[in-house]
């Protein structure tokens, strides 16, 4: 098992997430807020967003989805698969190469 302060893997996150009670954690974090010890964490999705400054819709048009899909991984109603997975792990950990696609792209229109 990891330490909280040790980042997960890719493949431990998958792991976790496939496990996840997202019903029981929500009861728990609603606990914890209650009691003043809850913390935020953003999922996966929506924090490489961020990390980009892209809206949702300039993120969308960068991945080759709808604006409904990236919505649905940041509330986490669907998981992305495949080089969405990919793009995004790349957003989290290197923001600046997708804002100098993006602004590429943009460039090229």
């Amino acid at each position: 098992m990891h330490s909280k302060t040790e980042p997960l893997t890719e493949d431990a996150l998958e792991e976790y997430e496939a496990d996840r009670d997202l019903a029981a954690d929500v009861l728990q974090a609603v606990r914890e807020m209650k009691a003043g010890e809850g913390r935020v964490v953003w999922p996966p999705a929506f924090a490489a967003r961020q990390q980009t400054g892209l809206s949702q819709a300039q993120f969308a048009e960068l991945l080759g989805v709808s604006v409904d899909t990236i919505e649905a991984w940041e509330h986490e109603r669907e998981q992305p698969t495949g080089a969405a997975r990919t793009l995004l792990a790349i957003a989290r950990r290197n923001p600046k190469v997708i804002q100098e696609v993006a602004a590429d792209m943009a460039s090229h229109r």
